[in-house]
């Protein structure tokens, strides 16, 4: 099963895909739906985010290369990171998120590339705590895709990720939540106006997302349409007027152009 969010007519709904159309249903996969016989082509379609999650849960550093040469280079202010031993869990703002083929917006102060993360993002389907790794794995709904957008001058100098990873369009996610899908046995691919930049197995995974929404799940309650980012192993570069595609096998295509937000601000300073 393949579900869709968009705006119908000024309303925010789900959809369920098949061959390329959109079903509209009443009501959300969390809870009760009804299939209504109102059908439209995904290809007209302004996908949104596919889930607005109570809780943005997002895995640090959770492949062993990407461990490795930020424990080397230091991504963050304050110095190196070791390989972490243990699944360690960040948080991201739902302000960032936005949805397939919306622009990521670099900041007008912001002149560096930005760098795109394409991960993989487990969508919780039921109430869980105090999980086991098999009961964590029955509570995941589906699972889509996200590009952990992060601006890394910024990263390195802020004390906390409020803005290089934070920023508004920072975070795509989508197209859509596939429910049936085997992502731990696929292929992540990152192209940049086509062309091939990162490509790794999605399930070289230092903790697993069974593993990893267990370890959450000893302290925090997982509440249905909280998402669960995966981390990344390898990145790619990308400036404003570049298109960045993010493709999991199984899953789809989450591509998002790059714009620069103008400087109107200054304009209205001086």
């Amino acid at each position: 099963m393949i579900w869709c969010r968009f705006e119908d007519a000024g309303v925010v709904v789900y959809g369920l895909v098949q061959d390329g159309v959109a079903t509209v249903v009443s009501g959300n996969p969390f809870g009760g739906y009804w299939e209504s016989d109102r059908r439209i082509p995904v290809s007209e379609l302004r996908l949104l985010p596919p889930v607005i999650p109570n809780t943005f849960f997002c895995a640090g550093l959770n492949y062993r290369a990407h461990a490795e040469r930020a424990a080397h280079g230091g991504h963050t202010a304050g110095g190196r990171n070791p390989v972490p031993e243990r699944p360690e869990i960040g948080y991201r703002a739902n302000s960032a998120l936005t949805g397939h083929r919306s622009p990521i917006v670099r900041p007008a102060d912001c002149d560096e590339p930005l760098v795109a993360e394409g991960e993989l993002v487990a969508v919780i389907g039921r109430p869980i705590r105090h999980a086991t790794p098999e009961q964590a794995r029955k509570a995941i709904l589906g699972w889509t895709i996200g590009n952990d957008v992060s601006a890394r001058g910024w990263q390195k100098s802020d004390r906390t990720f409020w803005r290089c990873k934070n920023s508004d369009t920072f975070k795509p996610m989508g197209p859509w939540i596939v429910t049936d899908a085997d992502p731990l046995a696929a292929t992540t691919t990152v192209r940049v106006d086509n062309e091939v930049r990162a490509s790794f197995p999605t399930g070289d995974m230092l903790f697993g997302p069974y593993e990893y929404i267990s370890a959450i799940s000893r302290y925090i309650t997982l509440s249905p349409g909280d998402v669960v980012w995966m981390g990344t192993d390898e990145t790619a570069t990308v400036l404003p007027g570049q298109v960045v595609e993010i493709t999991i096998d199984g899953i789809g295509t989450l591509a998002n152009p790059v714009t620069q937000e103008g400087r109107a601000f200054e304009e209205e300073e001086s």
